[in-house]
Order: C-alpha cells, then sequence, then structure tokens
C-alpha cells in the first residue's frame, strides 16, 4: 500500500479538531499517518490532539512553543512525514470517509502528481449549502492562474514533487500549487465532492481586501511581475466574487425551503 501523511496545521481549533480529527480517523483508506501541528494554541487544542494520539497510534501531535503561522506549521509537518503522498486537512475541515481510498486511486490510475477534489461547504456549525465547487479532470496551469479551485484540503501531492509553503503575508497554498502545477503541467481534478469547507460566517470588504494583498503576493512569490501579478489579482477576485455569490444564492434557497 501507498502510506498517506497527512498534515493538519492547528491553532486555537477547540472548537472544530475533534471532528476534522474524527474524519481522518473514519477514513475507509487506512494506510495514513496524521501529523498534527500545534502552533501554539492558547486554548485545549493541544490537548485535545493529544487525546486522540493516545488513542491511535498513527497520530502524531507537534506542539510549538511559539506562533508562526499556517506556512511554518505545514512544513514543519511535511519535515516529518513519512509517506509517499502528502494530504492537507485544516483543523475546522472535514473529509468524506472514501477521500483519501478514491483520491490515491485516482493518482496511481492516472499518473497524476497532484490531484484535488471537488469541494462541499460548511457554515460555522456544520451546516451544508447546497453549493459544490466543482473539480476540473485535467486543469492546467493557465486555468489555475485564472482562478484557484484547489482547496487546499481537498488536494494530495506525490511527495518527491513537494515544496515548501512560502511564510508571509500571503495565500501560501495557492503559491504553492502555481509552481507545482508549473512544472508538472497539469493537476488532476477529480470531481466528487468529498472535502466538506468550513465558511467563516464574517465576509467583510477589509477581509476581501486583505485576501486579494494575499493573492497578489502569491502571484509575486510564484515569479510574476507587479503588473501582471496586479491584473491576475483583479481576475482572480472577479471570480471569487462570482464564488460567494453563488454560495449566498444557495443558502438564501435552502433558508427559504426550510420556512
Amino acid at each position: 500500500m501507498n502510506k498517506i501523511s497527512i498534515i493538519m496545521p492547528a491553532y486555537r481549533a477547540e472548537a472544530t479538531i475533534r471532528e476534522s480529527i474524527g474524519s481522518v480517523i473514519a477514513q475507509t483508506y487506512e494506510d495514513w499517518e496524521l501529523l498534527v501541528i500545534d502552533d501554539a494554541s492558547t486554548d485545549k487544542t493541544l490537548e485535545i490532539a493529544n487525546a486522540f494520539a493516545e488513542f491511535d497510534d498513527r497520530i502524531r501531535v507537534f506542539a510549538g512553543k511559539v506562533n508562526k503561522g499556517v506556512a511554518s506549521a505545514r512544513n514543519a509537518g511535511i519535515r516529518q512525514a513519512t509517506g509517499e503522498y502528502l494530504a492537507f486537512l485544516d483543523s475546522d475541515d472535514l473529509w468524506h470517509e472514501s477521500k483519501l481510498e478514491k483520491q490515491l486511486r485516482f493518482m496511481l490510475e492516472t499518473g497524476a502528481e497532484i490531484s484535488f477534489t471537488a469541494t462541499s461547504y460548511i457554515n460555522a456549525a456544520g451546516r451544508p449549502y447546497a453549493y459544490v465547487l466543482p473539480a476540473e479532470d485535467k486543469f492546467s496551469y493557465r486555468a489555475l492562474r485564472r482562478r484557484n479551485i484547489m482547496s487546499c484540503s481537498s488536494v494530495m501531492v506525490r511527495r518527491d514533487c513537494m515544496i515548501p509553503f512560502p511564510p508571509g503575508f500571503m495565500h501560501e497554498d495557492y503559491a504553492v500549487w502555481l509552481q507545482i502545477v508549473k512544472k508538472a503541467g497539469q493537476a488532476r481534478g477529480l470531481n466528487e465532492p468529498l472535502l466538506m469547507y468550513r465558511m467563516s460566517e464574517n465576509s467583510k470588504s477589509a477581509g476581501r481586501l486583505a485576501s486579494a494583498k494575499m493573492t497578489f503576493s502569491a502571484y509575486r512569490t510564484a515569479g510574476y511581475g507587479r503588473i501582471r501579478s496586479a491584473f491576475f489579482t483583479l481576475r482572480y477576485a472577479l471570480h471569487s466574487i462570482s464564488k460567494r455569490r453563488k454560495i449566498r444564492a444557495k443558502r438564501a434557497m435552502n433558508a427559504g425551503e426550510k420556512n
């Protein structure tokens, strides 16, 4: 079997990490290790993760003494990984129980170096939205440059193709996918919603401005100049606005059906 190393950065995630780890334990594919990197949490995140590690020896927990951010936490997990494949799961997201089994089989059948799945969405309380972000089977570098449909918690990559996440104020996962996909030629998308992505209830204009700045930094990290990075950021933002509108429309539809 092919061992999969799952990287889970965690910071003050006591409200959600039980479910996230539980969705890993429930996987039908069993040859995995879960590396929980606690980024100096000030709540019970570390305590909860350690309790799971006592229950299942496939879970290893690493406690940081200083908060260094999600990129450093993921890189710490990658350094400790022993699997042939790497998967990423944030400490508030959830996986369908067949996620690892189906995605690994898909990668082996297609020879993919990096893959991702379709994404479904849940709210902060875990209630599902009707909207699903589909995955394109052959997702080219040019397509990824226009819009990012590769949710980090859906990605699986061959370990020998992985590069470190860049630190700093940016969408560090997007910066990495751009570089890996450019080299690989394409990412392969498994069009099944095997990831449940937890949406934040807070979506303010200040947050969107910060997101645009982080996207701009990701393009700069990928090697583009300021003008092209600004153009790509604008195009990316327009796609993100469209996606958010679709999610809100589905949420309103759900609410109407329940009334």
